[in-house]
């Protein structure tokens, strides 16, 4: 399912608006070394909690950090090409989706299909000599996930009674500057971070559109923002069904724009909602950064040296001046400010907003955040890149109503009630010829072959090396969308059938010519996406394929993949009619 054109106008519009009002300057944005941090954060960010590193119970870090690394070397993460304006792309960050058996995740025209969790009293898939669908690596991996799991199950619903959390505390100098009581004023703020480089306000709107729809791949092809319609509050306790593993490495990720608006710095992650999650639900986020020596820009290990060794001078002669006490408290703000940028950071903006400052929150390695209350609807948020590799575990409760395995079963059945077989001669009949009863069972042969089959085959089936959960539904989902094109077919006998006395045959045809010309089209699009210069690019293990895709000749299936001389047919049958 494609973006709603209104919705991509809209969001268009705000965005011409937005950087109107903009115009040449740049929007201030506040990080823990800005005096008034901490008081932007509890105004306008009160909806996200930072839990640190020490949170998590004993041990359950280098379990996940192992797990995560287990998933890595097995060859799991990777990019996803993705559909974006009619264009396809590859996403920056390397990605695969463990969660709940069965269950999917659908963004940018994409469906990401789970590795399973594996926990307690999950029945994993068994292949046809009864082998475990996973070795025993990647289940201890995707188990040790699940443990993280419920942890943030558990301690995101205490968080939520207090939405502002645990947050990192800031430094007693930052403090002691803060005494004054004055929080960020916002007026005097924008003026001093007036943009030093001016920037075209057209190239700004495209780099932007791009950043939010081809680097984010944290949400599906739905519209953005989500639905402003508030649902009641969920009160129970929180149930994340899946987990999203992002793996970015900044040397790798050669591309990276910089962050337009605030000037933030590089984003591996652009600007977005995280979408296709049941509303006003929390997302919970785990960050490791793999442990490589950090460098701060400017500065040697040689300076630093000295910088210590001038210090030691100063203090055993006496102390220092004034201004000279002044120049070292500058230089060790800005070593400071140099440091939070080498980290990784979360920024945070209020969605369409130019007037409210930005929040830059630096992650060490092994802290967490979660995002609770409505923060996801009425802010959006990016990923700063830092300068070592990193993981994130995105814990989510994935709106899943029609992206399960046991939902497009339930579909399949729906559907294969109206066929009938005569159990002496085995011939095949459609039960119901009711217009209504038609079009329900065509859109489910649609569904289960454009977004399931095709799906699973474009990029899915590449998790089949690590895992093989998925090859039997995948199969079974096969043999009922044939039973579905045997249907088609035998609803096509009816309504060229001249001796055909129903008086519901127009509509009959007008049915099958809808369903036709659309399924002729989406089997277009996914050829082409197939066959794209960036699909060819791809290993053989790895590269799409076009699957259902057979021969007129093939006995199997009933009806030609080619379906222009059945639309012909039907759309002159109409015209005589």
């Amino acid at each position: 399912m494609k973006r709603s054109d209104d919705s991509e106008r809209e969001k268009r519009r705000k965005r011409r608006r937005l950087l109107r009002e903009l115009g040449e300057q740049r929007i201030p944005y506040l990080s823990p070394t800005d005096p008034g941090f901490q008081e932007l954060w509890d105004s306008s960010y009160a909806g996200l909690a930072l839990r640190q590193y020490g949170c998590l119970p004993d041990g359950l870090h280098n379990k996940v950090q192992s797990a995560l690394v287990t998933l890595h070397r097995h060859g799991c993460l990777l990019r996803d090409l993705v559909r974006v304006r009619d264009r396809d792309v590859f996403t920056a960050v390397s990605r695969v989706l463990v969660g709940q058996a069965g269950y999917t995740y659908r963004y940018l025209d994409t469906r990401l299909f789970t590795i399973p969790w594996h926990c307690e009293g999950e029945n994993g898939q068994r292949d046809d000599k009864e082998k475990p669908c996973c070795d025993s690596d990647l289940r201890d991996a995707c188990k040790t996930l699940w443990e993280l799991n419920q942890f943030f199950c558990m301690d995101v619903q205490q968080q939520q009674t207090n939405v502002r959390g645990v947050k990192r505390s800031r430094s007693d100098t930052e403090n002691s500057e803060d005494t004054s009581g004055e929080g960020p004023c916002k007026e005097n703020v924008t003026d001093s971070l007036k943009d030093e480089k001016k920037e075209n306000v057209e190239r700004l709107e495209e780099e932007e559109e791009e950043e939010e729809e081809e680097d984010s791949g944290q949400g599906c092809s739905h519209s953005s923002p989500p639905s402003s319609t508030m649902p009641p509050a969920n009160t129970g306790l929180v149930q994340f069904n899946v987990t999203l593993i992002n793996y970015m490495d900044p040397i790798a990720m050669t591309q990276l724009k910089e962050e337009p608006y605030y000037g933030m710095g590089k984003m591996a992650v652009g600007w977005h909602h995280d979408e296709n999650l049941v509303p006003l639900s929390p997302v919970a986020v785990y960050s490791y950064s793999c442990p490589v020596e950090p460098k701060i820009e400017g500065v040697t290990e040689k300076d630093g040296e000295g910088q210590s060794k001038e210090k030691e001078t100063n203090t055993e002669g006496g102390g220092t001046s004034k201004d000279e006490g002044e120049k070292e408290g500058e230089s060790s703000k800005k070593l400071e400010v140099d440091k939070e940028k080498t980290c990784w950071r979360v920024g945070l903006k209020v969605a369409w907003d130019i007037h409210t400052p930005g929040l830059a929150l630096p992650l060490q390695s092994g802290d967490c955040y979660y995002m609770t209350d409505d923060l996801n609807r009425t802010h959006q948020h990016c990923v700063l890149a830092g300068d070592t590799p990193r993981f994130s575990s995105t814990h989510r409760v994935a709106q899943c109503c029609t992206g399960t395995l046991d939902y497009i079963e339930k579909r399949c059945s729906e559907a294969l009630e109206n066929l009938h077989t005569n159990a002496e001669t085995n011939t095949k009949s459609l039960c119901s010829l009711l217009p209504s009863t038609l079009q329900h069972i065509e859109d489910i042969h649609n569904e289960v072959e454009f977004e399931w089959l095709r799906q699973y085959w474009f990029q899915g089936r590449r998790y089949a090396r690590f895992c093989s959960w998925w090859t039997k539904p995948m199969e079974k989902l096969e043999k009922d969308w044939k039973e579905m094109e045997r249907m088609t077919q035998l609803l096509l006998a009816v309504v060229e059938d001249e001796n055909t006395a129903q008086e519901n045959r127009r509509e009959m045809a007008d049915v099958l010519l809808n369903a036709l010309t659309d399924r002729q089209q989406h089997r277009q699009t996914w050829r082409d996406r197939c066959q794209s210069s960036l699909a060819q690019t791809l290993p053989p293990e790895e590269a799409p394929v076009d699957r259902p895709y057979w021969s007129n000749e093939d006995p199997d299936v009933p009806l030609p993949f080619d379906l222009s001389d059945i639309i012909s047919r039907v759309e002159s049958l109409l015209w005589r009619m």
